[in-house]
């Protein structure tokens, strides 16, 4: 019975950790949508196209965390209202200049890349390989993005 209890508090504990990444993916979604389409002047073209690209990505970065929540026993939040409750990621609204969206998909994908860090590491402290699996992909293409928008950028 003891198992059980642990088995149990190990999932809890990840699926709210998982819960608050997804509520953070989704309101970072959202901003990429805003960006995407309220972007304008002489970068319209090669941001509009990116933003797009990027919030594809997170949508289907969404639905993996999602899935993952639902493999390990949890129920994944899924109402907008659950979202801005515990997300720590804030809604942007109203950035048309494209640096200033760059910008903020940098620092917002910096501090999602720091909670990937955390969750792997509490994966493997629970011996999760897959979400521990699931986090390193992510890390990798993170840290492409950041590379890539900084040299943008500078």
């Amino acid at each position: 019975m003891k198992t059980v209890e642990k088995s149990n508090m190990k999932n809890e504990v990840l699926v709210n950790g998982l819960n608050e990444f997804l509520a953070d993916i989704q309101v970072f979604y959202q901003n990429l949508r805003g960006f995407h389409w309220n972007v304008k002047g002489s970068l319209f073209f090669v941001l509009h196209a990116k933003f797009e690209e990027y919030y594809n990505e997170t949508s289907e970065l969404a639905d993996e965390v999602a899935e993952r929540i639902l493999m390990i026993g949890g129920e994944p939040l899924h109402a907008f209202s659950d979202y801005l409750k515990v997300a720590s990621l804030p809604e942007v609204k109203n950035v048309s200049d494209g640096r200033k969206a760059v910008g903020v998909v940098i620092e917002q994908s910096a501090i999602l890349l720091e909670k990937m860090h955390k969750l792997q590491s509490l994966a493997a402290d629970h011996n999760d390989e897959a979400t521990n699996a699931l986090f390193s992909d992510m890390i990798g293409e993170t840290e492409k993005r950041l590379w890539m928008l900084r040299t943008f950028l500078s």
